[in-house]
């Protein structure tokens, strides 16, 4: 057979038939292990993603939640603190109040106590006016001297005292 340049059909056929069979022994012992392998990879990649990204909407949810319990807290406290206050307030204005009926009553009792201590004084200067009176009438009638005489004195001396 006269082949030009030298070339051998059947070593290139044979070759092509090693190589096809390298390829399809490579193909499935390396390429469709390894592919298959990322597959895997990736869709294990992927349901973590999908994984984290349910576990962030959750804690965004619960974050929502949270947001809205601190929420309500805040209004409850608020809510509280004013209840208390006006509780406060109340208490505040019954003492007053209480303070004040007490002090009209020790005004009123005071008021009574300084009319007796009054009248009892009156009363008193009163008897004392009586029994000067009286001792000085006593005096005057027992000395023998003339009232109008020692009124008169008795002028002059504190004249001369004053």
């Amino acid at each position: 057979m006269n082949i030009p340049l030298n070339i051998d059909w059947q070593q290139i056929l044979l070759h092509l038939l090693n190589f096809v069979i390298l390829a399809g022994g490579l193909y499935y012992l390396l390429y469709k292990p390894v592919k298959q392998f990322m597959e895997q990879r990736e869709a294990h990649y992927r349901d973590m993603d999908a994984q984290a990204e349910q576990k962030l909407a959750e804690a965004e949810q619960m974050k929502a939640d949270y947001q809205k319990q601190m929420t309500a807290a805040a209004e409850e406290l608020r809510q509280q603190q004013a209840e208390a206050q006006q509780k406060t307030q109340r208490a505040v204005e019954a003492e007053l109040q209480r303070a004040h009926t007490q002090e009209e009553q020790i005004l009123t009792e005071a008021h009574a106590a300084a009319e007796r201590e009054h009248e009892k004084m009156l009363s008193d200067v009163q008897k004392e006016l009586e029994q000067m009176a009286l001792t000085a009438t006593e005096k005057l009638l027992l000395s023998g001297e003339d009232p109008y005489e020692q009124f008169l004195n008795a002028v002059e001396k504190e004249q001369e005292n004053g």
